[in-house]
């Protein structure tokens, strides 16, 4: 469904001749052809939680380009990536705040007994598996290891 999606905002996007917007949008198109290919799903396709997945990563990358952009004091190319992540994630699932994912950690560590950091692993697998890809990741992990520690 997500495909489809993104294959008619490609069709909008050049229409209404928004060339960046147009752009990401094929690229990324590009990233779920080589996935599919990659796993052998070109076929049968991805599901939507697959696809989050890859659109999560593709959002990442560019805001770790705009970091180092900005450390580089090249702005222009900064913006340019941030704008490119910002289509991105309209495609994604309302991300979690850091109040919900600490919510989710507690339970998470009352559920499996984790005291120590020897129990990070199972709290950040449980806290992923019931967030999916609407938490990131890197925030999960940081506020497991402070609960943790």
């Amino acid at each position: 469904m997500l495909e489809q999606q993104l294959e008619q905002d490609i069709k909008t996007a050049l229409l209404a001749g928004d060339s960046v917007k147009a752009t990401t949008l094929r690229g990324l198109k590009a990233t779920l052809l080589n996935v599919k290919v990659a796993e052998g799903k070109r076929d049968s396709g991805l599901t939507d939680e697959e696809v989050f997945k890859v659109f999560a990563k593709q959002a990442k990358q560019r805001q770790e380009s705009a970091d180092m952009y900005k450390q580089g004091g090249n702005q222009e190319k900064a913006d340019a990536e941030l704008t490119e992540k910002a289509i991105i994630e309209a495609y994604l699932p309302t991300q979690l705040s850091e109040d919900e994912i600490a919510k989710l950690i507690d339970e998470a560590i009352a559920a499996t007994g984790a005291s120590g950091p020897q129990g990070m692993g199972q709290v950040i697998g449980q806290v992923k598996a019931k967030a999916g890809s609407a938490a990131d990741g890197s925030i999960i992990a940081r506020l497991a290891k402070e609960k943790l520690a």
